[in-house]
């Protein structure tokens, strides 16, 4: 994404001569070179880094009960799954509203 970004110069100069001389196909062109992932992807990468990150606070939790990992790792884990719950809880939280405001409005 921050590459995307990056190359946002060379973009907007299509043609060297920016938007200002640029023809709507090379407008279009730059348009669909400039799109990135979909949103559902990229809901679904938070999804999956959020369950990854639950299963390795799982993981260190029985190795600490096995008595082969030191209390710190499994805090850190634990506070890490934590807080991608709750980041994952709020998401939810915020497209549900957004949903409802949407379901609500007037035809």
């Amino acid at each position: 994404m921050i590459g995307a970004i990056g190359n946002i110069e060379q973009k907007l100069t299509i043609g060297g001569a920016g938007f200002a001389t640029g023809s709507a196909d090379r407008l279009a062109s730059a348009a669909e070179a400039a799109t990135g992932p979909s949103f559902t992807d990229l809901l679904a990468a938070a999804a999956n880094r959020t369950v990854d990150t639950l299963n390795n606070a799982e993981a260190a939790s029985v190795k600490a009960l096995q008595g082969d990992a030191d209390t710190r790792e499994v805090v850190d884990a634990v506070m890490s799954a934590e807080q991608s719950l709750q980041a994952a809880v709020a998401i939810r939280d915020k497209i549900i509203s957004a949903y409802l405001d949407v379901s609500r409005m007037a035809i």
